[in-house]
């Protein structure tokens, strides 16, 4: 068997998996393989592939065409401006969740010291983008699962991030009596039935960190409840959702006792980030 130059080889990989972005796909798995860069990748088309790293490329194509997702079998996804550590104990950070970073960073005055409370960090996404766009913010992570908080120590670590902490625990079990001018979460919020369950990427996808009671809210109703211990008067609550919660978590946001509740749509014109501002003392 003749040894593979590396165009051929992508051409070639690209074929054994389905969907538009098969070509795409092929080559981020490629480039994680040589751990090259996709400027190298076709400065050396012709360049051989040695056996093992073919090998290995073809059980990534193998698991991705299973449908394994494309972060995990790399190891990285990137989000905002970082590129993030993510494996199978952490949630994949997706392109619609920066709108909750551009709302907290559009609620958060640069040049103003801030305290921030992310509850179920995961592998650090939201927290570390604000902490990188906030150097005067100091950020709490948290996360009820150890071996999930250690990816998002990691990534702060890879990153110089020195202005966020991280706390094991369950939502505000872990912040103690601390008050935070802002609370921010992606928490679980599909329905324990939803059939999207078991389809695509969140099939391999940690389920606490996906569903929450049968109508998704559980974790969000308990979010909610909690925040005025912890947020200082005239702070901020913002939380993703699904595209159809939206009247439901701004019922709750008013019912306890919060003011300028809004929701934001993401770039599909649907529902995903619901805010509100807890009432001042009068």
């Amino acid at each position: 068997m003749s040894t593979p130059q590396v165009a051929a080889l992508l051409r070639e990989g690209a074929a054994k998996l389905p969907g538009e972005d098969a070509r795409h796909e092929a080559e981020q798995l490629l480039l994680h393989v040589l751990g090259v860069d996709r400027a190298w990748l076709f400065a050396h088309a012709t360049d051989p592939v040695d056996d093992d790293a073919r090998q290995r490329f073809e059980l990534l194509l193998q698991r991705r065409a299973e449908g394994h997702p494309l972060a995990y079998l790399t190891g990285r996804r990137g989000f905002w401006t970082l590129d993030l550590q993510v494996n199978v104990a952490t949630l994949i950070p997706r392109p619609e969740t920066e709108l909750l970073v551009e709302q907290a960073l559009a609620r958060l005055p640069p040049d103003h010291m801030a305290r921030v409370a992310d509850l179920g960090t995961g592998s650090g996404a939201i927290a570390l983008s604000i902490a990188s766009e906030r150097p005067l913010a100091t950020v709490m992570a948290t996360d009820l699962l150890g071996p999930t908080l250690a990816v998002a120590v990691k990534n702060a670590q890879a990153h110089g991030l020195d202005n966020v902490w991280f706390r094991r625990g369950h939502w505000y079990a872990a912040l103690g009596v601390d008050r935070f001018d802002m609370i921010v979460s992606n928490p679980p919020y599909i329905a324990a039935g939803d059939p999207h369950l078991q389809q695509g990427d969140l099939r391999f996808e940690p389920p606490p960190a996906l569903a929450s009671g049968a109508d998704g809210l559980d974790a969000i109703r308990e979010i909610i409840a909690g925040a005025p211990d912890h947020l200082v008067p005239g702070g901020w609550l913002l939380l993703e959702h699904g595209w159809d919660q939206g009247p439901a978590i701004r019922a709750l946001l008013e019912q306890g006792g919060f003011t300028e509740v809004e929701t934001v749509q993401d770039l599909e014109q649907r529902d995903r980030v619901t805010l509100g501002r807890l009432r001042g003392i009068s």
